[in-house]
């Protein structure tokens, strides 16, 4: 037993002094523009073959370079939060921060185990190679002056270099979904090596640099390592760009910056080239008319302004900005105004597709960013300094009818109603089926929020939970058998978006032999009334789904009515009549707030079975209070006693009051 402890010992013995060793790398020198201004030494040394003397002398010319700017750190005002501190210590053991749904963190060995997967989640493994926990280890030192963070930093850094091979895998490999169907070396290499993680590692490898570069660990031998794996990184990502969608964004800003900050090196303007063009062409691409991005996702949304943002700040600070034209900087605004009119006065997002939450401070230093490069512009100055400065957009009401996303508003402060209906073209691979869905908003609090997505992409259980908060009838909209839609791809009917009766109209195909049409009606700037309609030949059990937030929730089977008993002034009356026998079945119900995090609340379906081509259709009341108290009594029916393709007429009574909603196309 001890003479296998010592060899196992004198093992790992051997594989630290392996990944602390640094050589020191001659063809590092190939890969740099020795007549860039500053190099001179470096030069001088290479063509004297004095490779230690060159090493020494382009580490000396890093630490002391200037003339380069990098637009997400104040060298001179470094901090850390105490969630980053935790990080960096945490990580000095080798328990890696890897994702916000993995908590507590993962500990991946004293020998580290990239391969490492305890949970089958695709996320969980790529994003270990994101290297979240470098950055803040590299503030860890700046602030500490400790030298174990940069220490460990090179080890780790030599250690993933060493253990993570790039070898060549199909390229449609790198974006597997589901787990198991790549073996061997290749399997770990379409994660290590996908080239959204690369470009992520390129973008926070200009931070750690600039952060360790003065350690006494970053030795030339070690920043000629350095060199020739950003190198390769860039070079990865040149030739094995994402075809499509948020991916493609994300590796084409991150190679402006890599050739913005490196432009040493002999491609660099050839890297910040393509970044450029790529986001010049794709603005035009994945950017509709209306400003929303083709995703029809609010985080991928917002996340593709941020991308388009930093390149240009990435500009601004190394003065190429002229490389941008001005469409593109137009566009960003309009993406910007989109984001705004579709976010409740708490600056959260609707949690449509596979939509975050999002966190309220950091929304806000969104448009505290957006403020330094629109300076100029009243609303954003509005939304950056929490009402303070500025003046609000001067629309209440918005359609962006391309992108599909409507907003009843009666006002910007925490007391408005406001719903949000996505009724949209067929969207990329973070879009869910969920066309006629809505959240609905009102005096500080979400009562309808949208299901979002729980998680990604894994193994079967994996799959299998996202599957189900992705499913139609997962939404508050209709389904035939709680089947998801076969065709998502709706077209406005009418968007009427001023006067006491607002109204949205829009239909979707749904299945084959039944489409779904939704009527919505802002009534007063108060409540709403929506009326759905599902015509066609198609038999089946059609379901209405209501899906309610978190709490206390009275259910009347017999009048086919809800009424929340939350805590605090904001509640809803919700009642759905029909022209034919509703049977209202309770339903299990979740929301995801984040990755892996959800909460239980109230799900209905409002069933009717479908036995012949008759239509199917609904009338529901959506009544918001501050006093559960006051609740009025309501009525409704049909006027027009039939489908008409060119209108619906209706009658509603709230408390006493009758009268008639009706358009007419």
């Amino acid at each position: 037993m001890k003479i296998t402890k010592y060899i196992l010992s004198f093992i790992f013995l051997l594989v630290v002094l392996c990944a602390e060793a640094q050589q020191l790398r001659k063809e590092a020198f190939g890969l740099l523009n020795l007549d860039y201004p500053g190099l001179e030494k470096v030069k001088a040394a290479y063509d004297r073959q004095q490779w230690d003397e060159a090493a020494k002398a382009l580490l000396d010319y890093y630490r002391q370079r200037t003339g380069i700017g990098h637009p997400d750190i104040d060298m001179q005002n470094i901090k850390i939060s105490k969630e980053e501190q935790k990080w960096a210590d945490d990580a000095l053991e080798h328990t890696f921060f890897v994702h916000k749904g993995y908590q507590p963190s993962y500990n991946y060995g004293k020998d580290i185990n990239w391969q490492y997967w305890p949970v089958q989640d695709n996320e969980l493994r790529w994003q270990l190679h994101r290297h979240k926990w470098f950055t803040p280890m590299g503030k860890a030192y700046r602030i500490s002056g400790d030298e174990k963070y940069a220490k460990e930093w090179a080890y780790q850094y030599m250690d993933w270099i060493k253990k993570n091979p790039l070898t060549e895998v199909e390229k449609e490999e790198y974006e597997l979904v589901s787990a198991g169907e790549v073996k061997g070396n290749a399997e770990n290499v379409r994660f290590a090596w996908r080239p959204l993680e690369v470009s992520n590692r390129l973008q926070d490898q200009t931070l750690q640099f600039l952060l360790f570069v003065s350690s006494k660990a970053f030795t030339p031998e070690f920043l000629t390592e350095f060199l020739i794996n950003y190198h390769r990184h860039a070079l990865h990502i040149l030739g094995n760009y994402s075809d499509q969608g948020n991916h493609l964004l994300f590796e084409a800003q991150r190679m402006v910056y890599a050739g913005a900050f490196f432009p040493e090196f002999k491609e660099a303007g050839e890297w910040r080239k393509s970044g450029i063009s790529i986001l010049n062409r794709e603005i035009k691409k994945q950017v509709y008319p209306d400003g929303g991005q083709y995703e029809l996702d609010p985080h991928y949304h917002l996340a593709a302004i941020n991308i388009f943002c930093k390149a240009l700040r990435m500009a601004d600070v190394n003065g190429f900005r002229q490389e941008f034209p001005t469409g593109y900087v137009n566009t960003v605004k309009s993406m910007i105004e989109f984001y705004a009119n579709i976010c409740f006065p708490d600056y959260s997002n609707p949690c449509f597709s596979d939509a975050k939450l999002g966190d309220r401070p950091a929304e806000i230093r969104n448009y505290q960013d957006w403020l330094k490069l629109f300076p100029d512009c009243e609303w954003i100055r509005y939304y950056a300094t929490e009402g303070r400065e500025g003046a609000p957009l001067p629309n209440l009401s918005h359609g962006a009818q391309t992108s599909g996303f409507f907003t009843f508003r009666n006002g910007w402060k925490q007391d408005a109603t406001v719903m949000v209906v996505k009724a949209g073209p067929k969207g990329e691979w973070h879009c869910q089926p969920d066309n006629g869905t809505f959240e609905f908003w009102f005096n500080g609090r979400n009562l309808f929020p949208d299901s979002g997505s729980y998680v990604y992409a894994g193994d079967d259980e994996v799959m299998k939970l996202r599957n189900w908060f992705r499913r139609t009838s997962s939404h508050n909209t209709l389904t035939l058998d709680g089947k998801n839609l076969q065709t998502t791809q709706s077209v406005t009917k009418l968007w009427k978006p001023e006067g006491n009766e607002q109204i949205l109209v829009t239909e979707n195909p749904h299945y084959d032999g039944l489409k779904h049409r939704r009527s919505v009606f802002f009534v007063d700037q108060s409540y709403f009334v929506i009326v759905d309609e599902a015509v066609g030949n198609a038999q089946g059990v059609v379901n209405l789904n209501y899906h309610l937030c978190e709490g206390t929730v009275n259910i009347d089977r017999k009048n086919n009515m809800l009424t929340t008993v939350y805590d605090g002034p904001s509640n809803v009356k919700l009642q759905c009549f029909a022209e034919k026998k509703i049977s209202m079945k309770e339903k299990e119900g979740w929301r995801s707030t984040a990755y892996r995090l959800r909460v239980l609340r109230t799900t209905v379906s409002f069933d009717i079975d479908k036995k012949d081509s008759d239509a199917v259709r609904y009338i529901t009341i959506l009544y918001p209070s501050k006093n559960t108290a006051s609740f009025p009594i309501f009525k409704a029916k049909f006027l027009n006693k039939a489908f008409d393709e060119n209108g619906v007429k209706i009658e509603i009574s709230v408390g006493g009051k009758k009268r008639q909603l009706e358009y007419k196309l």
